[in-house]
């Protein structure tokens, strides 16, 4: 595996950046809990010391997908021994709704069920084994009706979950019926399981006065405290939410861990006593939203040499029984519906359907990876029926001067950094060569068959709902001179902690060792937003540098004052302070502030600038910048099997000034190899009664080690960020997911290898049966999938 971090020489400058390299930014340093990660000493939920008469929580779940409860007889669950009490909806003595906003999902089902795997009761015991036994003896009569499952039963139906919203620039009919060439298609593009390594799980422990400590495996403390004030019928300040780490998160608790949180405390508040719950792997599949899946209608009209005149998209998205955070994840996937590409003019319609599943949800990419996905499809049709190198039609559509508007009314910024990168790893990736190598290869075997492709990214930074891009962070300096850093991202494993960290101790002039991070606790920082859209580093890094600051600026005037030089002149450094001649340590300076009562400790809040979105009027800048990479994939497929394997992928990646190169290619790889599995080996299969089939790792497949390319090149690309953004960084959570793209449009020029003159009916994810059906479809030998 080759790893490339740009050299410092390399790097184009921008205004205010540091002439000398820095102590801890920008430099490779491990993640904070990287050896308690190896030694498995590193302390989640489940590992918590439990306080003397912890109960143990399980679910009692539906067996139908849609229908209304006739009966539901706990008896015979209360007398199960070691239960300690069960607890319906008419338990709830606040509001029965874990919705993070628009309503419509009840914590415990009250009088109908809307999906298979629906929660219709808790059971609170000694142990947790007693509870999951004593869980299944209920009796449960459900008067069942017919569930709509996939996109198409919900279009018959008509039901919604959100009303029909629409981007549209200029004459869509009319261009396209002007276009020299046109085509048509239905693109079916499946959800994924987010497979976190921690599952759902959450201890709820009574304070004083009915207040409660909720430690929850949540992207969104604040959430959290919410939603549990919400359930209990208390004010927000009676629940401190916590979390210190979680095993994976990928968006799958950013609003779905809420419903485990306040079942905990629930249980906690009624019995006054400590509870936790913890999903077994089969329930958390069940129980818990997917990436949306969507069924991608479209229209696109284009000349000879395949630049794109006009498109049109109708995504049908599968939403599940309630609106959950539909809105703005099928919202994004209409931001990311141009991929890196002008359209001049086109409709961009959406319609969130509302089907007998479990709520879909935030998944990393948050819906862009569909929209990009789909663009991408779209590419490679085009160069199909007009013959070009694929490459060569991406390079004839993207944004350039003067076509640099998205569909939402958005100037791309950066271009030459897009149109550099992407010239770049075609030359790094020797793709030409390889290409017309491929084609060799192909003409000369007749079962085996490579692909090749190059995809770009061009990805927005930034949560579209503008009051979630604040957040707030809180540091203290002791007396000895060692800081403590709290703030309000959460620690998934990404490394957040460690780069606010490093951000902070470059601020004081101090070795990390001298930061201790904090567990993110709503009673240290209120009112926080998610960890999510890929803006933990851009937001909380710079909340807690302002908060640095602030407390530097103290101990700089004091410095000054002892030493009867300006605070201008005082220059942190190498764990001493330096002005005038005189050098201190840092913990000796911390010590004579506090002797001389300068306050030791500061809040920081940050807002991003400059970001706007009219969503009524479809139009503004809801990105504060765009992060840009590329990937070129080569692929093998066995024709007469389906079975595939990627062979080589090179990925250059924008990353601005990168906090910490380490951790950041360790996202870039991450985030590949899961795209890579949402789009060749991950699928969620339901049946005709909406019974999630592929519920555990025996039926459900994420990509494994072997699955992973031995010829895997990885670099970052030198650039700064334009924006105002801390130390010039950019953000690299999500992109990395849509660089995978390039594998599904190498399996689908593998598969176009077979007979170049049809074009290829493959959905996602390419699975071998699927690839199986394409292959036969191209040679007329059976029609898989549709067109």
């Amino acid at each position: 595996m080759n790893r490339t971090v740009p050299p410092a020489s390399l790097v184009r400058p921008i205004p205010g950046s540091p002439a000398e390299p820095l102590r801890h930014v920008h430099q490779p340093l491990p993640h904070d809990s990287a050896a308690r990660h190896v030694q498995g000493s590193a302390a989640y939920i489940d590992d918590l010391l439990e306080p003397e008469g912890t109960l143990h929580l399980a679910c009692g779940l539906s067996p139908v997908a849609r229908g209304r409860i006739t009966h539901l007889g706990l008896d015979a669950v209360r007398a199960y021994p070691g239960v300690v009490a069960v607890f319906t909806a008419a338990d709830v003595p606040g509001r029965n709704d874990v919705s993070p906003s628009i309503g419509g999902d009840p914590m415990l089902a009250d009088g109908e069920v809307l999906f298979h795997g629906q929660v219709l009761f808790a059971v609170a015991a000694t142990s947790r084994d007693a509870a999951r036994r004593a869980a299944r003896l209920a009796e449960i009569a459900i008067e069942a009706e017919k569930p709509a499952i996939s996109v198409d039963d919900a279009e018959i139906t008509g039901e919604t979950v959100l009303p029909d919203y629409a981007f549209e620039r200029g004459d869509i009919e009319a261009v396209l019926a002007a276009s020299p060439r046109t085509l048509q298609g239905r693109f079916r593009i499946g959800g994924q399981e987010h497979f976190y390594l921690e599952g759902q799980a959450a201890m709820a422990v009574p304070r004083e006065d009915g207040e409660l400590l909720v430690h929850s495996s949540t992207q969104h403390p604040t959430e959290v405290q919410h939603v549990v004030a919400r359930v209990l019928g208390l004010p927000d300040a009676f629940i401190t939410c916590e979390v210190r780490r979680m095993g994976g998160g990928f968006g799958g608790k950013e609003s779905q861990a809420t419903q485990w949180a306040a079942i905990a405390a629930l249980a906690a508040h009624r019995l006054k006593r400590p509870c936790k719950i913890r999903l077994d792997r089969d329930d958390d599949f069940a129980t818990t939203g997917k990436r949306h899946d969507f069924r991608c209608d479209y229209r696109v009209g284009f000349d000879a040499d395949g630049v794109i005149q006009a498109y049109d998209v109708d995504y049908l998205a599968r939403c599940g029984y309630s609106a959950d955070l539909s809105q703005g994840v099928v919202d994004r996937a209409m931001f990311h519906s141009d991929s890196s590409y002008w359209l001049p003019v086109t409709r961009i319609n959406t319609r969130r359907l509302r089907t007998n599943t479990v709520s879909n949800t935030a998944f990393r990419g948050f819906g862009g990876p569909q929209g990009m996905l789909m663009a991408e499809r779209m590419i490679d049709e085009i160069a199909w029926a007009t013959g070009r190198d694929p490459l060569d039609v991406r390079y004839a559509n993207l944004y350039r001067p003067g076509a640099d508007v998205t569909p939402y009314g958005q100037t791309v910024t950066e271009l030459g950094t897009m149109h550099a990168l992407i010239r770049q790893l075609e030359e790094t990736s020797d793709y030409r060569a390889r290409r017309a190598g491929i084609a060799a290869f192909n003409a000369g075997s007749r079962v085996i068959k490579r692909g090749l492709a190059l995809t770009p990214v061009k990805f927005g930074i930034s949560f579209t709902l503008k009051q979630l891009n604040q957040a707030g962070a809180l540091v203290h300096v002791y007396q000895d001179g060692s800081i403590q850093l709290n703030h309000g991202g959460t620690e998934m494993g990404q490394g957040l902690h460690q780069k606010v960290a490093q951000v902070v101790a470059e601020a004081f002039g101090v070795d990390i060792a001298r930061v201790r991070i904090t567990a993110t606790t709503t009673d240290k920082v209120p009112n926080t937003g998610p960890t999510a859209a890929s803006s933990g580093t851009d937001l909380n890094a710079r909340a807690a540098l302002n908060a640095a600051e602030t407390i530097k600026a103290r101990l700089a005037e004091h410095a000054a004052m002892l030493w009867g030089c300006t605070a201008a002149e005082v220059q942190f450094r190498d764990d001493r302070v330096h002005a005038a001649g005189q050098s201190i340590g840092f913990g000796e300076l911390a010590l004579k502030a506090h002797l001389d009562r300068v306050p030791l400790s500061a809040t920081g809040f940050y807002a991003t600038p400059g970001i706007t979105w009219d969503r009524p009027a479809k139009t503004g800048s809801p990105f504060l910048y765009f992060s840009f990479g590329a990937a070129s994939a080569e692929v093998e497929i066995d024709t007469l099997t389906g079975e595939n394997r990627v062979r080589r992928v090179d990925i250059l990646h924008d990353v601005g000034r990168s906090l910490n190169p380490a951790i950041d290619i360790g996202q870039i790889e991450g985030g590949f190899v899961q795209g890579m599995g949402w789009l060749t080996t991950e699928e969620l299969v339901f049946d005709a009664k909406g019974k999630l089939l592929t519920h555990a790792p025996a039926t459900y497949k994420i990509p494994v080690a072997s699955d992973v390319p031995a010829d895997f090149r990885v670099a970052l690309y030198p650039n700064a960020n334009r924006a105002d953004v801390v130390h010039a960084s950019k953000a690299v959570g999500e992109p990395p997911v849509m660089l995978a793209n390039a594998v599904f449009s190498a399996l689908a020029d593998a598969v176009h290898a077979l007979n170049p003159a049809v074009p290829v009916p493959l959905d996602a994810p390419a699975t071998p049966e699927a690839i199986l059906r394409a292959c036969e479809a191209v040679q007329g030998r059976a029609m898989g999938g549709e067109r």
